[in-house]
């Protein structure tokens, strides 16, 4: 159980039989009345967002995310299939479930499983990945004014902005958290 007093940014509690991570929160102490804490919750299986206000001595129980390395196998069709490097035990996932979280990671890259009960409910891929370009349109000399970018397609299927010197077969390492492109390898 942790007390609404010591809330900080990323821990996660259950509530009303749901799972949150606090993104924000703040002790407020008025001028007239008790002391309060409010709070921006995240809802860890569905990513919907609620606001809500404890007393300092309210108490949550913590809820308690295992995070697990699995290798990224193969996609078959809507399924996502995982590996334990250690047991070798397999898991499929659906697209649903995934969403748009493996638009960066190859086959046979490290991604961690995040799990609540056994259940998985997100999965993370590395910070940062080195891709090849496949696909991107010539840059032109003097296109600078225009914020000196241009789409292009990596290797996976996803679409990044990069600077115009960037050819198709080069190498760049992208921020999977932002997608963004951060420089050529």
């Amino acid at each position: 159980m942790i007390s609404a007093g010591d809330f900080r940014n990323g821990i996660t509690i259950e509530l009303d039989s749901n799972v949150f991570q606090i993104i924000e929160f703040q002790h407020v102490k008025p001028g007239k009345g008790a002391a309060f804490v409010r709070t921006k919750l995240k809802n860890i299986k569905s990513g919907g967002v609620v606001e809500k206000t404890f007393r300092p001595t309210e108490k949550c129980p913590q809820a308690r995310i295992d995070r697990k390395d699995m290798q990224y196998l193969y996609s078959d069709g809507d399924m996502f299939n995982f590996m334990d490097v250690e047991t070798y035990d397999q898991i499929s996932l659906t697209k649903d479930e995934i969403g748009d979280s493996l638009k960066f990671v190859k086959e046979n890259e490290m991604v961690k499983m995040l799990s609540h009960n056994g259940s998985v409910f997100a999965i993370e891929p590395p910070l940062f990945v080195e891709l090849e370009v496949t696909e991107t349109e010539p840059g032109f000399k003097g296109d600078t004014a225009t914020g000196a970018s241009k789409p292009a397609t990596v290797e996976t299927g996803a679409t990044v902005s990069v600077p115009l010197f960037v050819e198709i077969g080069d190498k760049i390492k992208i921020d999977t958290r932002t997608s963004e492109y951060l420089s050529r390898v």
